[in-house]
């Protein structure tokens, strides 16, 4: 025998109705057993409710709504009956609806409506959606029959939450089938106290009513039909990868029910636990799919972790002090306080020094509580022994859940790594002997962020999604774009990693999707986009999405930009950037964001701030941490410069070929920040300071090549006209180094924490001279490489490179937050 039961979404429309009947001609035409308990048709009981409450108030509009759900079930009964089952459906339809109306006319000349009124005008609900299926069923040819669960369900007259006789109810439930072999069709909801009063059955009724009838049949299985897949791993309101647990156990869906997971609620599942029976979740709209299995056995051999889920809004309070340490009955005059005034607790922890006891309650009963808890221990307080109750607001809480948690050890340490890789601040923690739940209280504005990133953690861990905000859509911008569009297919199927741009911007305006824009049309929808580029709001969305696993991409050279750095990483975002801005400033400046970063468990990456997509920076910080000594630091750090004079040959005026760089994306908007050495200059900064010597810009002696006019120049074109009347002078510096068969290269060195930069004729003995394109060269003599230095040679500017260096820090930065 199974316990089938349709929840009031599953019944709404007449057409869903037709589709559960196809489900039951199903089972029905395989022999099985079975009976139904049906809800009332979705809104149904709201609208009773709402008429009951217009009627005591006086007002005469509960008629309209009473005209309408008698419309509505005649609309049903006529779409799913012929005319000979019609006339008599319609026929008892009317003689509830004169009963109902009778009774709502009684309400509103008493003008109230008494728990025991209610539970019998919400009767009419059930009452009239089981009469029309029973007789559609008929119809189409099961021997069903309509039974009113009044007549075996009963209760005592808690009106509204009626507590049941089970004894007498389970025997009514025998009796009566045994001598009713038809299928049944229940109404959900609805019992009858032992003097016959209506009564009824509180919330979740419905899934109560299929689970006491099936507990008094001793049925095989309980199916609660619903409009989702089954109890889903987390609430896709939230989590929008979440998915269907294929099996639970009656404490795991308990925990569950607890922490929100609407398709269950637990003390409908009690009757049914007892007598062992197991309980199916399935969707209505796909009867294909299995759903869920719930039942009293664990699969050992099951994912550790079943579901995580979330109460989101707590307060938390906390009792404390010196006087508590050792003193017996603190507790339980503190946890005796809170019942006698009925306040639920939700979460209980203390710490083994016994100084402190919290407990997270409802909101609504906060200050309650806090009252109820300084009545109790008003004496302590006084003398100091206890400090006054402490209270923090805008709390929530997640949990994992899990029967075989219990039997893996590290679970708890993935926790915690997932909420502290994503700047999410653990409150309090909750753990139970049993480590079927593990709770954590935190912030609710970090509600969403905890349960996708452990729900990745858990569930998803073959597969990171990374989020990226990225300002800057230019050159670079652009190709990184590109280049994650078409390795997308790759990283997930070899690397298990998706990534999602949720933020776009560039100088006129910004866009944002949550979902991940399409990389497909980008452009075109920041184009069109209705929001005008604003750096302070952009990066204030950014943290307001509060998504796990974010990147910010600086793809800039904007000081701006870089100025908001600190509070990007201060709200545990990661941050990948070719913007030498920020780490070429102050070196106050410079230890500070990598302190904060290191602070909240987050990465500040600049690999291509030197050598664009070279591993410079990583080389350099491989050999320190390995513990070799750098003894001495060469480089030709500008790709620009590197092509400029590479190309600077006989016949070429150096004027065109800075114009070409400039073109091709190598130099900087404006030339001089090359030509001047200041971008040379904050790179080699950057380098000195990760070698660990603290030096600032006016530490780094500089041999500028350009003239004074050039210097001047108001604005780039008028540099450029400058440069060309420079271009003699330029030329006889060529020449000379072609006659001595030397190559002119602008050369940085760091040297026992001296820095310069300079532009040298090289010979064919030395490594630069054979460097051509866009090529870097860094050197590095240090201890191990004092005979043979080490050299890192390639692009060192381009598009192509930078956004290549750029992307392999996202990945890096997603392999971190693993």
């Amino acid at each position: 025998m199974k316990v089938l039961k349709f929840g009031g979404s599953s019944v709404a429309k007449p057409e869903r109705i037709e589709g559960i009947i196809e489900i039951l001609k199903s089972y029905y035409s395989k022999g099985e057993k079975f009976a139904v308990v049906f809800s009332a048709f979705g809104g149904t009981t709201d609208s009773l409710i709402e008429m009951a409450r217009l009627a005591a108030k006086g007002d005469e509009s509960y008629k309209e709504i009473f005209e309408a759900f008698s419309t509505r079930h005649y609309d049903v009964a006529k779409a799913l009956l012929s005319e000979e089952m019609l006339s008599l459906v319609l026929t008892g339809l009317e003689g509830n609806h004169h009963v109902l109306k009778s009774l709502l006319h009684g309400i509103f000349l008493v003008r109230e409506a008494s728990a025991r009124t209610m539970d019998y005008v919400l009767s009419f609900g059930e009452r009239n959606s089981a009469y029309i299926i029973t007789q559609a069923l008929k119809q189409r040819g099961i021997n069903a029959n309509y039974l009113d669960a009044r007549k075996i369900i009963k209760t005592d007259k808690g009106f509204g939450a009626a507590l049941v006789n089970f004894d007498l109810t389970f025997q009514n439930v025998k009796e009566y089938f045994l001598q009713n072999p038809e299928i049944q069709i229940i109404t959900g909801f609805i019992s009858s106290s032992k003097g016959g009063l209506t009564t009824t059955l509180g919330r979740g009724g419905s899934d109560y009513t299929a689970s006491i009838i099936a507990a008094g049949l001793d049925a095989d299985c309980i199916e609660i039909w619903t409009d989702v897949d089954g109890v889903l791993t987390a609430d896709p309101r939230k989590v929008s990868r979440a998915f269907p647990i294929k099996n639970m156990t009656y404490g795991e869906a308990m925990e569950m029910s607890h922490f929100g997971a609407k398709v269950i609620y637990p003390p409908t599942l009690q009757p049914a636990l007892k007598k062992g029976i197991p309980l199916y979740i399935k969707n209505t709209f796909k009867p294909e799919l299995t759903g869920t299995f719930i039942s009293n056995k664990s699969d050992i051999d099951g994912h550790p972790v079943k579901g995580i889920s979330s109460i989101s809004e707590i307060t938390l309070l906390t009792l404390q002090g010196g006087g508590m340490f050792g003193v017996p009955g603190i507790a339980a005059r503190l946890f005796n306080s809170l019942a006698q005034a009925d306040i639920n607790i939700i979460l209980i922890t203390q710490g083994s020094s016994e100084h402190s006891i919290s407990f997270a309650v409802q909101p609504s009963s906060a200050q309650k509580a806090k009252k109820r808890v300084e009545n109790e221990f008003e004496y302590e307080i006084r003398l100091g022994l206890v400090d006054p109750v402490k209270l923090e607001d805008d709390l929530a809480v997640v949990a994992i859940i899990g029967e075989n948690m219990r039997y893996q050890p590290g679970i708890a340490g993935r926790l915690f790594q997932a909420l502290g890789k994503n700047g999410i601040n653990c409150i309090a923690i909750a753990q139970g002997s049993s480590e079927r739940n593990v709770s954590v209280v935190i912030n609710r504005v970090d509600e969403s962020k905890a349960l996708n990133a452990l729900h990745e953690t858990f569930f998803l861990s073959d597969t990171k999604e990374l989020h990226l905000f990225m300002v800057g859509v230019g050159l670079i911008g652009s190709t990184l774009i590109s280049q994650i569009k078409q390795q997308s297919n790759h990283l997930k199927e070899h690397r298990s990693l998706e990534i999602k741009v949720i933020g776009l911007a560039n100088s006129r305006k910004m866009y944002f999707n949550e979902e991940g824009i399409n990389l497909d049309n980008w452009k075109e929808v920041l184009a069109n986009a209705e929001l005008k580029s604003d750096l302070p709001a952009f990066i204030d969305k950014m943290k307001n999405f509060n998504l796990s696993n974010t990147i910010f991409i600086d793809n800039t050279a904007d000081k701006t930009i870089a100025n908001y750095y600190e509070s990007i990483l201060d709200a545990s975002i990661s941050i990948s950037t070719p913007n030498k801005i920020a780490t070429s400033s102050s070196y106050l400046q410079y230890q500070r964001l990598k302190t904060i970063a290191k602070k909240r468990g987050v990465q500040f990456m600049y690999e291509t701030n030197v050598g664009a997509g070279l591993p410079v920076i990583t080389t350099l910080n491989d050999l320190i941490n390995s513990g070799d000594q750098i003894l001495k630091i060469e480089g030709v750090l500008s790709g620009s410069l590197s092509f400029i004079f590479n190309s600077f040959k006989k016949g070429t005026a150096f004027s065109h070929i800075v114009k070409k760089a400039k073109d091709l994306g190598y130099t900087e908007p404006d030339p001089r920040i090359d030509l001047n050495g200041i971008d040379v200059r904050r790179k080699l900064i950057i380098l000195a300071r990760e070698s660990g010597y603290g030096i600032e810009a006016e530490d780094v002696q500089i041999k500028n090549i350009l003239p004074k006019a050039c210097q001047e120049a108001s604005n780039v074109e008028d540099l450029f006209l400058e440069l060309e009347k420079a271009d003699e002078d330029f030329e006889k510096l060529r020449s000379e180094a072609e006659d001595n068969r030397k190559m002119l290269r602008m050369i940085a060195k760091l040297e026992s924490g001296k820095a310069s930069i300079a532009l040298e004729a090289v010979d064919s003995d030395h490594p630069f001279y054979g460097l051509s394109g866009s090529d870097n060269m860094i050197i590095f003599t240090t201890e191990r490489y004092k005979e043979r230095p080490l050299v890192i040679r390639g692009p060192g500017a381009g598009a192509e490179v930078t956004a290549a260096g750029v992307f392999a820090e996202i990945i890096s930065i997603g392999s971190y937050l693993s």
